[in-house]
């Protein structure tokens, strides 16, 4: 399939750190791609400079293609006609997002009047329907309503009406269920999985919960330091995974599931924690917290592919060590991951 959202190079800098460090993957036509890693690994930086959304600052270099065009040095006027016709986003915390003195049908509306031409009573009218797509109950008298009027997970449902309303090729998702309670997770999850069937669009779903992966994406990219270390078919990622990272990031996932209910004693994390910015240590960013760790992961190692799957590692697992850390063996499913809102 050809790429409809080519990343290439991508890094994020300040006047003295580099955030992101150059990145590069593509996102086939309706594909639906996860990128996981502990906060401070720079998921969200990504999606931001892809977006031009970045803070003041902050910088972006490298490409990002949408459709081949790239965004990255497309005028800041092209770049916001692409966000709202072509590529869109669901943001982590609504509340922040939204205009906390515009009525939520005028912000859903506000789209396909500036891109589409659409009067103020057919944007209106539209935003009612779109409301309705997102299953808001009575959405007429949501649309009239304020964002502090609502709960949530009424918030993440406008979010996701305003990402569909001028039918996008791309949709970039991030953390969109993490302030939210685990049925109402749920139910946002099983939304967003109909809108991106019902749109055909791409989506990239940047989280921490690799449940949330194992249930709607096809392929899997692993982010530490503000690199990619690890990517390839979600079957492949979620059950015989290479980089350490990925396993490490897997063993926690699992035994949190199976120690949740457990009464006392700490949850399971993977040793050490995500260093701040400019503070990773040179070559392998994981290195000091990897129990694969040799002398030559002072070095950054280049991503190396075999098939479907790359990795950027001096010392990957085998296929006998990924068994034998997952717990999965040859026989593994999706079962072993748990499922997305199970407390």
């Amino acid at each position: 399939m050809s790429a409809i959202l080519s990343v290439k190079d991508l890094s994020v800098h300040t006047r003295d750190v580099t955030l992101v460090d150059q990145v590069s993957f593509d996102l086939a036509a309706g594909e639906r791609v996860g990128l996981i890693g502990e906060s401070g690994s720079g998921k969200s930086l990504t999606a931001l400079a892809v977006l031009g959304l970045l803070g003041d600052g902050l910088r972006a270099s490298g490409r990002a293609e949408l459709d081949g065009e790239d965004l990255l040095s497309a005028t800041e006027r092209r770049v916001c006609e692409l966000r709202a016709e072509r590529i869109a986003m669901i943001f982590q915390e609504p509340m922040t997002a939204l205009n906390p003195t515009q009525r939520i049908g005028d912000q859903v509306g506000e789209a396909l009047r500036i891109h589409r031409g659409a009067s103020r009573r057919a944007a209106k009218l539209a935003a009612v329907e779109l409301l309705a797509r997102v299953e808001l109950p009575d959405p007429a008298r949501y649309a009239d309503r304020y964002p502090h009027e609502l709960s949530g997970g009424q918030r993440q449902r406008v979010m996701m009406a305003m990402a569909i309303s001028c039918d996008p090729d791309v949709i970039l998702a991030d953390e969109p269920t993490t302030a939210l309670d685990v049925t109402v997770q749920r139910r946002i999850l099983e939304l967003l999985d109909r809108l991106v069937t019902e749109e055909g669009c791409a989506l990239l779903m940047i989280t921490h919960d690799l449940a949330v992966v194992s249930e709607l994406c096809e392929r899997i990219l692993t982010m530490y330091g503000g690199r990619l270390v690890e990517q390839g078919p979600a079957a492949e990622m979620l059950h015989q995974p290479r980089h350490p990272y990925t396993q490490a990031l897997l063993e926690t996932s699992r035994a949190i599931s199976v120690d949740s209910s457990a009464p006392g004693g700490a949850l399971p994390s993977i040793p050490g924690s995500v260093p701040s910015a400019g503070h990773f240590p040179a070559g392998c960013p994981f290195r000091d917290r990897c129990s694969n760790a040799v002398e030559r992961c002072g070095e950054f190692p280049s991503m190396k592919t075999d098939g479907d799957h790359a990795i950027a590692c001096w010392n990957p697992l085998t296929g006998a060590e990924a068994d034998a850390g997952s717990g999965s063996g040859a026989d593994a499913t999706a079962a072993d991951v748990p499922s997305a809102g199970r407390p």
